[in-house]
């Protein structure tokens, strides 16, 4: 396969689009799907027992305890690079926000020479990307504050939409991250720690998603935001200094 999509799951059994991740395999040969069970508490964990049961390419990876996503990605992303060896590891939120029509195109940048591509929520004329007006300013408000700390003009950090070529897994993905809920950054500040700045620049993409909406029941609240500035502090701190090899 060239590209394994890792979809975090805790809580799912209600609203995961099963069928949309079962056409999607049967629709594209070269990719495939590994859900990552977050010690779910519900049905999730029998439901994606029964959904990879219906197709060769969905994996099944089953994480107890519950962790939190940030380990539940991190997880499921070295176990895909680990067992599966693709060309491209991705992760992508399990309620589909983002589409999964959006893969093939991220890919295609991917194979220009890109380490990282991530997706971009950019209201804009001509694509359908909705968001919640709140969310909206707030994460505008984060991701400038963000760019700054980490002295790259990222836009949209926290998209949960973002492809990996798999060679830089093992180094992003090894350690645990000291966020919760900002391991986006934290990725970020990774790869400028072990790969320098000029990397950074020259080798990760912000792919401006053509659809991509709010979707209810979303595990991060707006009032998380309001813990962004302590989170980052703790990343700024951790990654200043460059990696020494």
């Amino acid at each position: 396969m060239k590209t394994l999509l890792v979809v975090p799951c805790y809580n799912e059994a209600a609203r995961l689009p099963q069928e949309e991740f079962l056409r999607f395999v049967e629709q594209n040969p070269e990719m495939a799907v590994l859900f990552a069970n977050d010690g779910s508490r519900d049905n999730t964990l029998a439901m994606l027992e029964s959904l990879v049961a219906r197709h060769e390419r969905l994996f099944l990876l089953d994480i107890q305890p519950n962790g939190g996503k940030a380990e539940a990605v991190r997880k499921g992303m070295l176990h895909a690079a680990e067992k599966y060896k693709p060309q491209y590891i991705a992760f992508w939120d399990a309620d589909l926000a983002t589409p999964l029509n959006e893969v093939e195109p991220m890919v295609q940048w991917a194979d220009r020479g890109y380490d990282i591509v991530m997706g971009l929520r950019l209201m804009r004329l001509g694509a359908k990307v909705k968001r919640k007006t709140m969310r909206h300013y707030l994460g505008r408000c984060f991701a400038t504050v963000a760019s700054i700390m980490l002295h790259l003009p990222v836009y949209d950090t926290q998209c949960g939409a973002k492809l990996f070529r798999a060679e830089v897994v093992s180094n992003l993905f090894s350690e645990a991250f000291i966020t919760r809920w900002l391991f986006d950054v934290e990725l970020l500040a990774r790869y400028k720690q072990q790969y320098g700045i000029e990397r950074a620049v020259e080798r990760i993409y912000e792919f401006p998603l053509f659809q991509w909406q709010d979707i209810d029941g979303s595990q991060l609240k707006s009032r998380d935001f309001f813990k962004a500035p302590v989170e980052l502090m703790k990343i700024r701190r951790r990654y200043k200094n460059p990696k020494k090899h």
